[in-house]
């Protein structure tokens, strides 16, 4: 038996119409049916093909246009083609205008606009966070910049501060004797920013960090000579890989974070 078939469609990315939809069809858990988004629909050249491939299929169209263009050429094609369609924000815009007496701006996508940036947000800080301290390596393509370093050069914080302003970040620790991912290898140059730290300064802040841990780190972690290794090596690497870098030795995590912006062209964007 063939399953019953809607078409959510929108002029933004369909979210909404599919939600208010979804919440409707709790009500027939039991009931089988297929369903299709047609996101970022603004003519009404596009409304006219997806009726007639709802006629098509003997389809119902639940919608989210706000357009006068397109609203009615839904309208006038549903009527034509005997295409089943269900608007879901008319009775709305419509009490609205009665309260407030002024016409709706009817600007498409005008919802997913207003909560692109959060949704940016919350992209880039799942991202960061799925893809700290060299974390699921696979994934280092998508981001937007890796921080490499060695320990305590405050990668992650730096990460987790750009992931705020909506940049997908991963870290990778630079670990003498470790080979670095291959992935890291296959990124642009650019793409990668070097956190460098002096030997007196990192020596410093693991100290401190051993402190608030109640002594227990200790061996190469603290030993001078060890440290002076790993910031060799890591300096060694960088330089072959031919990836700019940012001093962190005495710098606040914000300052750090706007030079790995600046690097690469981004604007840290605080919210309103």
């Amino acid at each position: 038996m063939t399953r019953p078939m809607i078409f959510v469609v929108s002029d933004g990315r369909g979210e909404t119409a599919l939600a208010v939809l979804r919440s409707a069809l709790v009500q027939f858990e039991e009931q089988a049916y297929e369903h299709k988004v047609f996101g970022e629909v603004r003519t009404a050249a596009r409304v006219g093909e997806i009726l007639t491939r709802a006629a098509q299929l003997n389809a119902t169209v639940f919608y989210t246009l706000v357009a006068r263009e397109t609203r009615t050429a839904m309208r006038e094609g549903s009527n034509q083609l005997l295409v089943p369609t269900v608007d879901l924000v008319g009775s709305s815009l419509s009490a609205l205008f009665d309260l407030f007496k002024v016409r709706p701006a009817s600007e498409p996508g005008r919802l997913y606009e207003s909560d692109r940036d959060h949704i940016d947000r919350m992209d880039a800080v799942n991202y960061t966070l799925k893809h700290d301290d060299g974390q699921h390596a696979v994934g280092l393509p998508k981001a937007q910049v890796v921080l490499v370093g060695v320990s305590r050069a405050c990668k992650s914080s730096t990460s987790f501060f750009l992931g705020y302003h909506g940049i997908r970040v991963a870290n990778v620790p630079l670990i003498p004797n470790v080979a670095p991912p291959e992935e890291l290898w296959d990124l642009e140059p650019e793409k990668v920013i070097g956190l460098t730290i002096n030997l007196r300064r990192l020596k410093t802040v693991r100290e401190a960090r051993a402190q608030y841990l109640g002594g227990r780190a200790a061996g190469q972690y603290l030993d001078e000579d060890a440290i002076r290794e790993e910031i060799s090596f890591t300096n060694r690497m960088i330089r072959r890989a031919g990836w700019r870098t940012v001093d962190v030795s005495y710098k606040a995590i914000e300052e750090v974070a706007k030079e790995v912006a600046m690097l690469l062209g981004f604007k840290l964007r605080y919210p309103a």
